[in-house]
């Protein structure tokens, strides 16, 4: 069974040995579809799921910038990451990744969204610093929104053309 809920509160159990926990579901949770036995139990934060549509067309914005800028799809999808997107944090705080590879290498990588914040020497070599944001497809609808409005006026500002705003708007229905 999965369904949504909230978390009420915990309780030690009279032996003291577990704790016993409780939710608060919605009526149309079928309880009785909930096997006997031990359970795997997962309690995720709910967050609005944003449209596939909007990373797509945050991909298709990507390349007619990158396409506009003479640059590959990769360093322009990372430019506009750290621009518009989502700082990756570890206990709140924003993820600093020290490297020597250099911003040009960085810029490259599909899968690791670097900002270059700082460069220093250590033992003769230049060390990197950078600040790492989330990939895209970890955003909810708010974070997606942003990205998207961003990208958007970037390539309005080029002179790319883009959806018109009642279309982006519902795009944006769509995630709610």
């Amino acid at each position: 069974m999965q369904t949504v809920g909230r978390y009420i509160g915990a309780s030690l159990t009279l032996d003291g040995k577990s704790i016993n926990l409780t939710f608060e579901v919605d009526r149309s949770a079928k309880v009785e579809d909930i096997p006997d036995g031990m359970l795997r139990i997962t309690a995720d934060k709910l967050r609005k799921r944003r449209s596939l549509d909007a990373n797509a067309y945050f991909h298709v914005l990507v390349g007619k910038i990158a396409d506009a800028l003479t640059i590959s799809k990769t360093r322009a999808k990372n430019i506009l990451i750290c621009r518009y997107g989502q700082m990756e944090t570890i206990d709140d705080q924003p993820l600093v990744y020290k490297t020597n590879a250099p911003p040009e290498y960085m810029a490259e990588q599909e899968y690791l969204h670097a900002l270059h914040v700082a460069t220093k020497e250590e033992n003769g070599s230049e060390i990197h610093f950078y600040r790492i944001f989330r990939g895209s497809h970890t955003y909810d609808s708010k974070e997606m929104s942003v990205l998207i409005d961003g990208t958007v006026q970037e390539a309005k500002d080029m002179g790319i053309e883009t959806l018109t705003p009642r279309e982006l708007e519902k795009m944006k229905e769509a995630w709610k």
